[in-house]
Parts: C-alpha cells; sequence; structure tokens
C-alpha cells in the first residue's frame, strides 16, 4: 500500500465507466480517509473542468512512476 497525501498525484488502476474514467487516467488527492485506505480522487480535463470526484480504495491507485506521460484522451 502507498502513503499518498493530498494534492499527490495518482494513476487510476482500473476504469470506471460509470464516471467516464479509464484505467491511466490522472487524477489528484484532495482528502485522504481511514489512514490511507482510502481517497478523495479529483480528476480534471486539461481545460480545469472537473471531470469526476470519486472515493477510490488505495487498491484503484498507484503512484506517478518515473518518465511516465500524460495522454489527452476526450471524455463522452
Amino acid at each position: 500500500m502507498h502513503s499518498f497525501k493530498e494534492h499527490d498525484r495518482v494513476v487510476l488502476t482500473a476504469d470506471l465507466p460509470a464516471e467516464k474514467l479509464a484505467a491511466g487516467d490522472v487524477g489528484t488527492v484532495v482528502h485522504v480517509y481511514r489512514g490511507g485506505q482510502a481517497f478523495e480522487v479529483e480528476f480534471v480535463a486539461l481545460d480545469g473542468e472537473t471531470v469526476a470526484v470519486v472515493t477510490l480504495e488505495s487498491t484503484q491507485v498507484r503512484p506517478v512512476e518515473h518518465r511516465e506521460i500524460t495522454h489527452a484522451r476526450r471524455v463522452a
């Protein structure tokens, strides 16, 4: 389990179709729950519009790794 804190960037590890999110989307931790077992994560489009704010278990996110690059995709 990773120790994320507020304002850390995280990568979604699984698709969340109900939220229009896909594995690999990058979000920002806005709140930490239960000592790091769950997180409120905000996902924002490149134009600044919030796409989703979701509560995720620690298994649903991972840290941004060295030499990863952001990729643009259109949200349905």
